[in-house]
């Protein structure tokens, strides 16, 4: 009793099944990739071997319509081998076998789209739908919309400058009386299209596709941002002040709020932080918040260098260097393509599908080199433990640099003196 296997795979699509699906030994197995070759030299074996059982996994492995299963079916049928299906349930009545045959044209029509996608993927070409805001879909890529592209690079430069989501849509919806959601605008900030990049629905991205609305060190700088700011409270992102999500009081442990005070018929405001939940009573007095401020600036000038100090940091120059080294090496192998299909050495096909794989390795590499620090923390440190560097920024830009620093600040009350220990980020 002789036991065979068969497997189709398309290689756009999926990878080609380990040996040992089959649960049980066989005697042979046959493997088709992209082609049916291997089929067809199956049903010529079994003409002169006569075989028993044959081992598939889905009825539409046996053609790419359903003529052809049905052609191969009847086949089989005649040369008496009996067909085992693991993935589908036995079907004996017409009913149901008209009704898996209806199944399987529509499993295959849905192949052939998928398969043509695919096809689409390899050549880099965009995937189907609207080109995203600030886009039009060209021939074979996207083109920068003019009209549209200033409204998305202006939300960009917003968000980098300001580091606020919400803010940055508050922006773009009074300068261009263009509204989006916070969720419309998280999606463009991470984008791929926008750095000059294509994401399909695979999840693999193939880089430097089309001409790119930001640069690769702004796209890395959002990157950051976005996740400095998902350590936050919700909205304190986009506070006015600067100390807003960061202080919690080390005696009721509640976080503090910003809260604003003004005099009857004056102009002057008082601002102070006060605890949102305090469990206390009597409850924990709110504290001047230009105080806590100017006490916050003392403490990161003499803390920080020390905590940088103490620091394993590894060399991220030499890190770098060896992933852009290894960025430059997958482009040169891009460029040796088109002279080994001109000599024969590659067919075109295997060439895109190389060329496919090499696109999506860079993009994966381009993404590790983003996430590393831009900057020397150790020189960085130095220049912001300078009490002037602190005085000379505004409220929002003193927001940034906390928020690349600062974890949290604790606020400590020691009779009627007022310390800090602040908690950083590294």
């Amino acid at each position: 009793m002789k036991i065979i296997a068969y497997s189709y795979s398309e290689p756009l699509l999926e990878a080609a099944p380990a040996p040992e699906i089959w649960g049980q030994e066989v005697d042979r197995t046959y493997q088709d990739l992209g082609g049916r070759q291997q089929l067809q030299q199956l049903l010529k074996d079994c003409q002169t071997e006569p075989v028993k059982y044959l081992l598939i996994q889905r009825l539409e492995e046996l053609g790419d319509t359903v003529q052809q299963i049905c052609s191969h079916l009847e086949q089989l049928e005649t040369l008496g081998i009996q067909l085992i299906v693991t993935d589908e349930k036995a079907t004996e009545s017409r009913a149901n076998l008209l009704k898996l045959l209806a199944e399987i044209q529509r499993s295959q029509h849905s192949r052939s789209i998928r398969k043509a996608q695919a096809r689409n993927r390899i050549k880099a070409l965009p995937p189907p739908g609207k080109a995203p805001y600030g886009y039009r879909r060209g021939k074979d890529r996207y083109t920068v919309d003019k009209s549209a592209s200033p409204a998305v690079k202006d939300f960009f430069e917003h968000f980098l400058l300001y580091g606020s989501l919400r803010g940055s849509v508050r922006y773009l919806a009074k300068k261009y009386n263009k509204k989006i959601s916070v969720s419309t605008g998280r999606r463009w900030l991470t984008n791929p299209a926008y750095r000059g990049d294509l994401e399909y629905q695979n999840g693999q991205v193939i880089s430097n596709t089309h001409v790119p609305i930001i640069s690769r060190e702004e796209a890395a700088q959002i990157d950051r941002l976005l996740r400095r700011n998902r350590r936050l409270p919700p909205r304190t992102a986009s506070a006015p002040r600067s100390l807003a999500g960061l202080a919690i009081c080390s005696e009721c442990r509640s976080p503090m709020t910003v809260a604003k005070v003004t005099s009857y018929r004056k102009d002057k405001e008082y601002l102070y932080l006060r605890p949102i939940n305090c469990p206390k009573q009597p409850k924990c007095s709110g504290l001047s918040y230009e105080e806590i401020l100017q006490l916050t600036i003392e403490r990161i000038c003499e803390d920080l260098p020390q905590a940088v100090a103490g620091l394993q940091m590894p060399d991220m120059n030499r890190i770098k260097a060896g992933i852009g080294g290894a960025i430059g090496s997958k482009q040169e192998i891009l460029e040796q393509l088109p002279a080994l299909i001109e000599s024969g050495i590659l067919d075109t096909e295997t060439a895109e599908l190389r060329a496919y794989k090499i696109r999506t390795e860079i993009a994966e590499m381009q993404t590790k080199l983003a996430q590393l620090p831009p900057v020397n923390l150790r020189e960085t440190a130095q220049i912001v433990s300078l009490p002037q560097f602190w005085l000379d920024l505004s409220e929002s830009e003193r927001r940034f640099y906390f928020r690349e620093f600062i974890s949290q600040i604790e606020i400590v009350r020691e009779s009627s003196k007022v310390k800090l220990q602040i908690i950083f980020i590294f």
